[in-house]
């Protein structure tokens, strides 16, 4: 009934979102007399703003139509270059750029969010690298017959994308950028490409704020994760997809729980975020309020993922600690992390990351022995919470040129 709950609830605030956004727009109307007097901006601003937070959002489109490179704009054409179940390789292809630059496969997180939350991490990225990124779909929008997916089918899909890009490369070796918790998937493939000598191994692998150990100064999250055993997480926040989808009948756990146990963490700071919302719409500062509803826009767009991949997630990753104990397998296969041996990693964390605490990420650095110093590096991002480390200016000034370097270095 869960689902279903919510889906009464949210065609009630859908309805209430729409009348407020009209009577926001007929408050400020300028043919209105009330738009520029008494409490006319200020009631146009509140119902804007709860216009705004009650809408719902579908999947964003990615929308990036250029780059500048070495201060001339080149146009980006986005195309899907494989289409698999539960999750689509798209590719980013710089028109006019040197056929031989880096192939980046950067892994999007199955968290909730869709890819695009990561277009800040594209774009920038596409001013030293041809970019490939993993666009994962909403399970309740795959069908059943589909059949399942988990975190061995996340492993497969990585590796099959890997090989896809490796074909692109003109006989050049790939990178592979992992954004939070697809850090530990990313590893695992990782690890079975350097044991089975895949020609797709990634020269590099470049990982940002992922939970490879957990027990590294744990979170609120982590913590959550370790207070309850895994069927509290099966009886309680797994629900089914109702009928109106596609996916009917297939267990998932929402995105809408997701995005509420997120919002809750840091509850106080999105309601100051609305409230200065509102102070900029009622002064008229509609470019400081538009920058706040796109960040929302983004961050409300959810999508859900399979009950299989969540659950084997939070108990290999989270609660059974398998990668960094050396017990996590692979369809039976023992995942050999040591046996890393021909891939560059780059370890890269937040200093005031709230979702994977500082060490969690590092922690790869320490699981490989057999692979040289020379070919390890971590870099903490004074300053920069989770999404810090991959979005915004500290991620397009600070942090991507170390990505970058990195590349350049061990190209392969």
């Amino acid at each position: 009934m869960l689902y279903h709950a919510y889906e009464l609830q949210r065609s009630w605030m859908n309805s209430a979102s729409a009348l407020a956004s009209i009577s926001a727009n007929v408050l400020a109307n300028p043919a209105n007399p009330l738009a520029a007097f008494g409490m006319g901006p200020m009631a146009a601003s509140a119902l804007d703003v709860f216009a705004h937070a009650t809408a719902h959002y579908g999947k964003p489109a990615f929308g990036i139509d250029s780059v500048t490179i070495d201060g001339k704009p080149h146009a980006v054409v986005e195309s899907t270059v494989m289409k698999r179940s539960f999750g689509d390789l798209l590719r980013f292809r710089v028109e006019g750029a040197p056929a031989d630059r880096p192939r980046l496969l950067i892994v999007a997180p199955m968290s909730g969010h869709y890819a695009t939350l990561l277009r800040g991490t594209v774009e920038r990225m596409l001013e030293s690298c041809e970019v490939f990124i993993t666009d994962w779909a909403d399970a309740r929008m795959v069908p059943t017959s589909e059949g399942k997916f988990d975190l061995d089918d996340y492993i497969d899909y990585l590796i099959d994308f890997a090989e896809h890009v490796h074909s692109d490369a003109n006989g050049q070796r790939i990178h592979m950028m992992a954004v939070c918790q697809p850090s530990v998937p990313a590893f695992a493939a990782t690890a079975l490409m350097n044991l089975h000598k895949s020609p797709a191994t990634p020269a590099t692998l470049t990982m940002m704020g992922g939970p490879i150990d957990t027990r590294e100064c744990p979170t609120v999250v982590n913590n959550m994760a370790m207070q309850r055993p895994i069927e509290w997480f099966r009886q309680s926040v797994i629900a089914t997809v109702p009928m109106k989808y596609p996916g009917a009948g297939r267990r998932v756990y929402p995105g809408f729980m997701q995005l509420s146990a997120f919002m809750s963490m840091n509850l106080s700071s999105h309601m100051m975020s609305h409230y200065e919302m509102f102070k900029h719409l009622t002064i008229g500062d509609e470019a400081s309020a538009q920058a706040t509803k796109t960040f929302y826009d983004e961050y409300r767009a959810v999508c859900d993922m399979t009950a299989e991949f969540y659950l084997q997630t939070v108990e290999e990753v989270f609660q059974k600690h398998s990668i960094p104990k050396g017990e996590f397998r692979h369809k039976g296969e023992l995942v050999d992390i040591t046996q890393i041996t021909d891939t560059a990693l780059l370890a890269i964390e937040g200093e005031r990351d709230d979702i994977s605490g500082l060490g969690q990420t590092r922690a790869a650095l320490k699981l490989t022995p057999n692979l040289p110093d020379d070919k390890k590096r971590y870099y903490m991002a004074e300053g920069a919470g989770h999404y810090g480390i991959f979005n915004g200016s500290r991620w397009r000034t600070k942090v991507a040129p170390v990505v970058e370097e990195w590349i350049a270095a061990h190209g392969g």
